[in-house]
């Protein structure tokens, strides 16, 4: 009797056990149900992380022309007066 009541609760705990990853497997927050959800998330942050990276590319494509080596004399006369507001007699000035 000692030796069936043992064998009964082995087999009640694996059976509560793989009820219990079973259910998650199909519920749970990873699981088959929630697949289409967390692969919509996935596209929405690929998305994310383009239009990131193109912000970005064109960032270090301005910062490039600022470089020293890289600068253009012209460019950098026409940013300074721009802040400044500083301007010559003799330039002319389209707005």
């Amino acid at each position: 009797m000692q030796r069936y009541m043992f064998d009964a609760t082995v087999m009640v705990v694996c059976f509560a056990l793989l009820g219990f990853f079973g259910w998650h497997a199909s519920y749970g927050p990873r699981g088959f149900d929630n697949q289409n959800r967390l692969i919509a998330r996935v596209v929405e942050l690929e998305n994310d992380h383009s239009g990131i990276k193109a912000r970005r590319e064109a960032l270090d494509g301005r910062v490039a022309l600022l470089r020293p080596e890289t600068i253009d004399p012209d460019m950098l006369d026409e940013a300074a007066r721009r802040t400044l507001g500083f301007a010559d007699a003799n330039d002319l000035i389209v707005r």
